[in-house]
């Protein structure tokens, strides 16, 4: 009889111990979801080409001031030759101590392609002027003082675009250049070579093409 007790016992040990290990699976699974972004009334899944790597809330470099929509993509180049992605995405956290400037943007994609998300896309960045308020900004790294962007920058750059304008179905005219916002000479290779901008655009999946 003794034995048919413990052996019960061990029987339910047995079966706790496997409930409790697969409850802490779920818990990990969740843990590793994909980061949701909110547009109007639908879940958007961020790429899993996409490094998420939000700053915390600061007056410098994320406000936390949310965007009155998405109306447009402007793309800029950091004007730092040779900087990775990291270090731009790096030098925006630092400016929650330093209080140097204001400045951020939403992505950074750097020389070797990679791309990091700094800023929520329902937030704004101060990258853009009197166009923060209503335009996701991307700030591109490039290898010398010219600005023109490598292949692998300009790979990522098309496909973040092509992601973009679909999210948010968006056009070709929406797509524009700091350049067009302020007159100031970024992203300075794509100012000087108007065609090499054209290109650019002509190389992005619109929804509705001209």
């Amino acid at each position: 009889m003794l034995f048919i007790v413990c052996l019960i016992n061990i029987c339910i040990f047995l079966f706790s111990s496997v409930t409790d290990t697969s409850s802490q699976g779920d818990e990990s699974t969740s843990d590793d979801r994909p980061v949701l972004l909110r547009n109007k009334n639908r879940t958007i899944v961020l790429p899993e080409w996409v490094v998420s790597d939000i700053l915390p809330l600061n007056e410098y470099s994320r406000p936390g001031t949310k965007l009155d929509g998405v109306r447009g993509v402007v793309v800029h180049y950091t004007g730092n030759p040779g900087t990775t992605a990291e270090q731009n995405r790096s030098y925006y956290g630092y400016l929650a101590d330093t209080h140097e400037r204001k400045v951020s943007s939403h992505f950074v994609i750097g020389m070797d392609g990679k791309v990091i998300q700094c800023v929520p896309l329902d937030e704004v960045a101060y990258c853009s002027n009197n166009r923060n308020h209503d335009t996701i900004s991307i700030e591109c790294c490039h290898p010398d003082k010219e600005g023109e962007f490598s292949k692998a920058t300009m790979d990522s750059l098309i496909r973040l675009l092509d992601w973009l304008a679909e999210t948010y179905d968006l056009e070709r005219e929406q797509i524009i250049r700091h350049y067009d916002v302020t007159g100031k000479l970024c992203p300075q290779y794509y100012v000087k070579h108007e065609d090499k901008w054209e290109h650019l655009l002509d190389r992005i999946t619109f929804a509705h093409p001209e």
